[in-house]
């Protein structure tokens, strides 16, 4: 009889409570008999028409900043990787509020400038400030494909007569191809599931579509497009798996020292991307609090952020521990580590629709409670628990363990005394992801939260929808700050190249 793992029962609960928002909106979509009219088949028209154009300019701008930021050598270069990926760690919503009231008769540029703009939104407002905040998806898996390819071909192609373009054009570029489509991918799923930048843009794609039915009361129609919407991301999830990474040896990888007008023209053609992307949200937000103070904004929103995002975070990474362990007992349980994982390709507009109809069926009890609202951040983001937990756990050294049971440790003894204080930094690590993604949720927030809860994120969205546009500057500065802590986060584990060879151009 095979003995399972302990683990094993914990994770497989788990998966199959991420399964759950699948399960919910089929049963709740029977009821819906609009499945392609015309209405749904312009929603899907515009999503494709908005992901096409996202993974075009995420890919037109996160290429060339993938080569400039692993091959250029220049001054603080560590601060230039810093801030062209800070967008990454913004939400998109900050962007698109800063942009739509900025541009166009009446913005701010006009008011406080004189000078005139075109407006931003609809359609192109839309890709454009997805755009800016998907690129770095692209840049930083480019980049990391770069850092690892052997810079002879490079020299090779130098020494047969090629120029250094020539040579980044037919010799680097094919071998990142596949990282570049990663990227654009990843891209691709965050505009697939962003509610607030469509929203904010006025633009109808799923996402805002079914915020919209979910108001009207038509939870069946909202739960239909949510499973177009999950068919769509299925789809890309799917591609993305069949991607295969660069499969040679990491190498000497190659440095640019360009003559310094070069570099510098570099670096000025990438200010209009920090401009779009963080100097203008910053400036907005701050010539807001400037203008109007503080407003109505109440330390209560941080509360509520920080409370629930904080319970959230203690959740998840308590079940990460069984599903990380699962996942490294054997295949079984890596599987069911896959499972959890679909629950981050879940929108959170998905999840919120999902989740409200459990909660009006069959939990009357937990409806608008901060309970079923914590259950949404942990089934959204449960795996970036799992990843940090995993990871830290498979470099604890075996023979710990194995001396602790010698010693005449139970497995149960051996777990809490060796074991989980190993792994204690992967916890911590995951939990702070997770404590900073559900701060900025938007749509399971607004769907989910109890009666007059109002976090960072909703009370932006609440002043959007009145017009006092002024009063987002508070938790809009904020959302920016503690996106700055995530973005230390993620680029804290990033590695140097541990070779490098100099390739000077100015000869």
């Amino acid at each position: 009889m095979t003995n399972w793992p302990k683990s094993y029962p914990l994770a497989l609960l788990i998966a199959l409570m991420a399964l759950l928002p699948v399960g919910v909106l089929f049963s709740l979509a029977q009821d819906s008999a609009q499945l392609f009219d015309t209405h749904n088949l312009r929603v899907l028209g515009n999503t494709i028409s908005l992901v096409v154009l996202t993974i075009i300019g995420s890919v037109l701008i996160g290429v060339p900043l993938a080569f400039l930021t692993a091959y250029v050598q220049m001054p603080f270069k560590r601060f230039w990787l810093i801030l062209l990926a800070a967008p990454l760690a913004l939400p998109s919503y900050i962007g698109a509020f800063a942009m739509y009231f900025s541009f166009g008769t009446g913005g701010e540029i006009e008011n406080v400038l004189g000078i005139s703009t075109p407006p931003i939104s609809g359609l192109w407002g839309s890709a454009l400030v997805m755009s800016l905040y998907t690129y770095p998806f692209v840049m930083m898996t480019t980049r990391s494909s770069l850092l690892s390819l052997d810079a002879s071909l490079v020299n090779a192609a130098r020494t047969l007569g090629l120029s250094l373009g020539a040579s980044l054009w037919r010799v680097v570029l094919p071998r990142v191809v596949n990282s570049v489509a990663a990227g654009a991918l990843l891209a691709a799923l965050y505009a697939l599931s962003d509610f607030g930048t469509p929203a904010i843009m006025g633009f109808d794609t799923f996402t805002r579509v079914i915020f919209v039915e979910y108001n009207a009361f038509g939870l069946s129609q909202a739960a239909m497009l949510s499973l177009q919407l999950m068919v769509i991301v299925g789809l890309i999830l799917f591609i993305e798996s069949r991607i295969g990474g660069a499969q040679e040896r990491p190498g000497k990888h190659l440095s640019l020292f360009p003559a310094r007008w070069q570099r510098n023209l570099m670096l000025l053609a990438t200010l209009p991307v920090v401009f779009m992307a963080i100097v203008l949200p910053l400036a907005i937000f701050t010539l807001w609090l400037v203008r109007e103070g503080t407003g109505g904004f109440e330390l209560s929103y941080a509360w509520n952020s920080a409370h629930a995002s904080f319970i959230a975070a203690m959740v998840a990474v308590l079940l990460a521990i069984p599903v990380a362990h699962a996942a490294i007992a054997g295949k079984a349980g890596r599987f069911m580590e896959r499972i959890t994982y679909f629950g981050f390709g879940v929108p959170g507009i998905v999840m919120g629709t999902a989740l409200v109809y459990v909660g009006l069926k069959y939990l009357p009890a937990l409806y608008q409670t901060l309970s079923l609202l914590v259950m949404a951040y942990v089934l959204r983001f449960i795996p970036l628990a799992v990843g940090s937990v995993r990871s830290t756990a498979e470099n604890i050294d075996s023979g710990l363990v194995k001396a602790a049971r010698v010693l005449g440790a139970s497995p149960r003894e051996a777990f809490i005394r060796v074991t989980l204080p190993l792994t204690l930094r992967g916890m911590i690590a995951g939990a702070a992801l997770v404590f900073l993604e559900a701060m900025r949720e938007l749509p399971a927030t607004l769907m989910l939260g109890p009666t007059g809860f109002e976090t960072l994120a909703t009370y932006m969205w609440r002043v959007y929808e009145a017009g006092y546009f002024g009063r987002a500057a508070v938790p809009g500065l904020l959302l920016v700050l503690l996106s700055g802590v995530g973005l230390v986060l993620m680029l804290s584990g990033e590695r140097k190249a541990q070779f490098t060879v100099t390739e000077d151009d100015r000869s």
